[in-house]
């Protein structure tokens, strides 16, 4: 027989156990219920319920209840009870004969025949609801590139013009007040977070008089620029006098012979050395073809005691005019002298640095340079250039005189954040400076803080109809750069823990139009084909798309921390005038007085400017927002065997390790890359995975040390004309000038165990995903 009961255990503890007249009534139900399927049992046919009487307990005291499993014997003050055994039950409620199986069988067709044309009408819905909703997947990626295009077709060359006026507007007496306007300008334009960051770092600045070059056969004293010593010429042109100096050059007075070294290659020190003693004497050094701070440390090491340099006319280009102009340069490396390494925050011991170098080192102008030369005014015949050369008969006694003051300043950068949705703790960066020396530099500062002003722009109005990044993207305005990157070394070497784990890539915006004749991209080997498709993309509607080979060469500017000490991929988009010969690379490295007009004669419509905006934002857009970082790590093993081309470095051992890093490159393409940027097979972790490897790609190509003034990312070359490894080079340069193979030893092995980590990184990626994805399957 069927029974229905209820365990004391069901019930919750500290429940009342009486029961009241509902509760009752509703037992009653439940019996009835059950002993209808039970009447309905074969051999129950014979049993007839008369009636039950309901029980009123009420309020009244009375024994607990019984609720132990019931047995057909039970008292009938139970709960519930087999109906038969207790005959003085009547209940109150009558019901109807048990139904006829006939009226069971209608009722279960009805419900069939229901929930058939439910399921038929769910099918429908079901397949046209997915006819008309495409899945994310197939939709998000080319939705991507029409965000991009709205947003980079808000960037204009009448705003950019507009922001860049007001910006030479701002006082520039002070970084600080520069960098409070700055951030002013970019909280107005709905950057929630913006901060202003501030170190106490030591600059060296000129002094009350301008430094000063005598001949001591004549008498003759001349300021940088060429002009005679007197009050008059003082007067007229005092910012531009007292701006002509070499920060953190060694101060003093130095009377010594002029040698014209030229370029002060090893060729031409080896030459000079031959036929002359150099020491303690003043080298006239040409600026370009190599860094400044390498062609430096070799004079230093051959003994000279000063160095007078100046631009030959020969390598500037045809559309410039500044034979008659000195220029600053800095002679500090990068960051704050006083904390080499370190931040320069409150409590950082100081070290006393007050000269970076012991030479004595003076810019001058060519105008100068050609009457210490005695060389006549015009040296352009027939539309040929003569470049500069001291007579072999000349020799000329000069005294040197090299006053600038250090003492601690305030520099000051600007942070904005805009945080990205997907993955908030990895960063895209794009950097600006706003330092400016009075009239030195005094308007690509301008140029570069109002592109990227304007691309901010642009971007927050999309921000503002609810879209926002996938990564995080951080605008900084530097500070300190004219001093040797002093701003952004500081922050990067306090925040160092973070931007190591965080910083996915840095996009450059220094100096971007100095000149309006092509557009020079410099990208590393990672983001070559990015920079090279951006190109293509931002000259789609233009009937004509000039092509420029991007290139991995060394460039000036702010991004030097992140390339050098980070090992983030970085990239810079800038217009130049076309070389006009193979010595004018780190002509860039002096500052030239800028007037007022000179950035306006350069693009007077900002076409140039916008194009540069819209190039920098479509890279910064894609790296920012793509769900895997689009960069190439086969480009770099590429990069790697194009650099150990020729004959001076074919070392059968770092051959073979190139050779096993493209093998292992290509496959990481094929098996990890070309699944992951597929849609369709996309998956959380492989995409994960694969962005942790590819942000460090570039890491293990950071030497322990490099030559002054050489990059310690070996994956950029020193210029367009040489293909090897900078650091290769120089040792060979080095083992000529010393007859020793001890430094060409040690760069080789630099090389080979950046080659050889650089391909076990790839490999462990390689295996991590071969392990977890088979774990997972």
């Amino acid at each position: 027989m069927a029974y229905h009961k209820v365990n004391a255990d069901q019930r919750a503890q500290g429940h009342s156990p009486y029961l009241d007249n509902d509760e009752l009534q509703a037992t009653a139900l439940e019996l009835e219920w059950d002993m209808e399927k039970e009447l309905e049992e074969p051999g129950f046919d014979h049993f007839r319920l008369g009636g039950v009487v309901q029980h009123h307990l009420g309020n009244s005291q009375s024994p607990d209840l019984d609720l132990e499993p019931i047995q057909p014997s039970s008292s009938p003050k139970g709960r519930f009870q087999r109906l038969q055994e207790d005959p003085d039950y009547i209940s109150h409620y009558t019901r109807q004969a048990p139904k006829s199986n006939r009226c069971n069988f209608f009722q279960i067709l009805k419900v069939f025949c229901t929930a058939l044309i439910l399921f038929i009408f769910g099918i429908v819905i079901g397949y046209y609801a997915r006819k008309k909703c495409p899945s994310p997947s197939t939709s998000q990626e080319p939705n991507n590139f029409h965000i991009y295009h709205e947003i980079l077709k808000e960037i204009k060359a009448e705003n950019i013009q507009q922001i860049y006026r007001e910006l030479l507007q701002f006082p520039r007496e002070d970084d600080v007040d520069i960098a409070m306007k700055i951030l002013v300008q970019w909280t107005s334009q709905g950057l929630e977070d913006v901060r202003l960051v501030n170190y106490s770092v030591l600059l060296d600045l000129p002094g009350s008089y301008s430094n000063t070059v005598t001949l001591k056969n004549s008498g003759e004293c001349f300021y940088p620029t060429g002009q005679q010593c007197n009050r008059e010429t003082k007067t007229l042109h005092s910012q531009d006098l007292l701006y002509s100096y070499a920060a953190y050059s060694a101060k003093g007075t130095l009377e010594a012979e002029l040698v014209d070294i030229q370029y002060g290659t090893v060729e031409d020190l080896i030459q000079i050395q031959a036929i002359t003693n150099v020491t303690k004497k003043i080298a006239l050094l040409k600026l370009g073809q190599s860094p400044l701070l390498y062609k430096l440390s070799l004079l230093e090491d051959a003994g000279f005691g000063g160095v007078l340099l100046y631009i030959d006319p020969c390598d500037l280009p045809k559309t410039t005019d500044l034979a008659d102009k000195a220029f600053m340069v800095s002679l500090n490396s990068g960051g704050d002298p006083s904390t080499p390494g370190y931040a320069s925050i409150d409590g950082s011991y100081r070290q006393n640095r007050l000269n970076l170098t012991t030479l004595l080192v003076q810019p001058i102008s060519a105008v100068l340079a050609k009457k210490l030369l005695s060389l006549p005014e015009d040296t352009i015949q027939k539309d040929r250039c003569i470049p500069l050369q001291m007579p072999a008969a000349g020799k000329k006694i000069i005294s040197l005189n090299i006053q600038s003051v250090t003492t601690y300043k305030t520099i000051s950068n600007v942070i904005g954040y805009l945080k990205g949705t997907v993955f908030p703790g990895k960063y895209v960066i794009i950097g600006s400076h706003h330092n400016s020396l009075n009239t030195y530099g005094g308007q690509q500062w301008a140029s570069s803080t109002a592109i990227i002003t304007a691309f901010m722009q642009a971007l927050m109005l999309k921000v503002k109809r609810g879209w926002r990044p996938d990564r995080t993207i951080v605008f900084c305005s530097w500070g300190g750069t004219s001093f040797g990157n002093i701003g952004s070394y500081e922050w990067a070497e306090d925040l160092k823990r973070v931007l190591q784990r965080n910083v996915v890539a840095y996009v450059s915006l220094y100096n971007p139009v100095r000149g309006n004749s092509t557009l020079h991209p410099v990208a590393s080997p990672s983001l070559q084909q990015l920079a090279a498709e951006s190109q293509s993309f931002n000259c789609v509607e233009k009937t004509k798309c000039p092509g420029s080979n991007v290139s991995s060469v060394q460039i000036q500017g702010d991004s030097d921390y992140f390339i050098n000490h980070l090992g983030v991929p970085a990239t810079q988009f800038s217009y130049e005038d076309i070389k006009t010969s193979e010595n004018s690379s780190f002509l860039s490295e002096a500052l030239f007085p800028v007037h007022t007009r000179k950035t306006e004669e350069l693009d007077p419509s900002f076409s140039l400017h916008e194009s540069i905006a819209k190039l920098t934002g479509q890279v910064t857009l894609q790296i920012a927002n793509e769900p895997v970082l689009p960069f190439n790590a086969l480009d770099i093993a590429l990069e790697v065997q194009n650099s150990l081309k020729g004959d001076e470095v074919d070392i059968p051992q770092l051959l073979a390790v190139a050779s096993r890093l493209r093998d292992t490159a290509e496959l990481f393409q094929s098996d990890e890359m070309r699944p992951a940027n597929d849609p369709k097979e996309r998956a959380p972790i492989r995409v994960r995975m694969l962005n942790d490897v590819l942000q460090s790609l570039e890491k293990s190509f950071l030497v322990h040390r490099a030559p002054p003034g050489l990059y310690r990312n070996i994956l950029y070359r020193l210029d367009e004309r040489t293909s090897q490894f900078s650091v290769l080079l120089e040792a060979l340069e080095h083992c000529k000038l010393h007859q020793s193979n001890e430094t060409i030893q040690a760069a080789l092995s630099e090389v080979l165990n950046s080659i050889n980590s650089a391909q076990v990184y790839f490999k462990a990626g390689l295996d991590v995903f071969e392990t977890t994805l088979a774990g997972k399957k």
